[in-house]
């Protein structure tokens, strides 16, 4: 049996055979039998991490560790609410502080030197509802840039904003390529500041099926 540890698009914490591209965490979220207790804790840094770092070896849900999430993609990673790591992905992680502080100068507290800390407080806020539920907010297609994930309104299917095209998202990879329809109101999955930080120019990591569905 897998492990519940496969996070979606919106957030949640799923048991799926299949493997992905980015590691993460968000805290300890599990017992010390391997099982998944919450989707969250109180910890705030919620991180996207390489699944390969210095030799580092990991016993995926060891007792009293952080749990290990993992993630289809960098766009998926995002669009839960997790950020690049500033230790295993450090250049990812300045390139996205860069251009969130660029992009969020209206959100962001002293944006010439926010912290992560900062940032993350951020995201907190615009990933989640106090009870834990996830945030989306409304936006017309054409008003988003290449690599957000979106749902429509009364639809339980999830696609990834890529090359003028919908791509529908699953655990294993996009499978599907939707026409976009510019003027439609969207029910947008990542959180409104990454959204900006990928217009000003961060461009996601994405599973090699985005580029071969048809």
């Amino acid at each position: 049996m897998p492990l519940q540890n496969r996070v979606t698009p919106f957030g949640e914490i799923v048991a799926t055979p299949v493997r992905g591209l980015f590691m993460g965490n968000r805290g300890r979220l599990h017992d010390d039998g391997r099982v998944l207790k919450r989707q969250y804790s109180s910890e705030t840094r919620w991180l996207v991490c390489v699944t390969e770092f210095r030799g580092r070896k990991r016993v995926p849900m060891s007792p009293r560790q952080y749990t290990e999430l993992f993630f289809l993609d960098e766009a998926t990673a995002l669009a839960a609410g997790h950020r690049p790591c500033a230790e295993c992905r450090n250049a990812d992680y300045r390139r996205f502080k860069a251009l969130w502080i660029q992009s969020n100068r209206d959100t962001a507290p002293t944006p010439s030197n926010i912290s992560a800390e900062q940032i993350d407080s951020v995201l907190q806020a615009e990933r989640m509802h106090a009870d834990g539920s996830k945030r989306t907010y409304a936006a017309a297609c054409n008003s988003l840039p290449d690599g957000v994930i979106v749902t429509f309104p009364e639809e339980a299917d999830v696609y990834l904003l890529w090359q003028n095209a919908l791509l529908r998202w699953t655990p294993a990879g996009y499978d599907l390529r939707r026409p976009l329809e510019p003027t439609a109101v969207l029910n947008v999955l990542t959180p409104l500041s990454i959204v900006r930080t990928i217009a000003a120019g961060y461009i996601p990591a994405l599973h090699p099926t985005a580029s071969t569905t048809v």
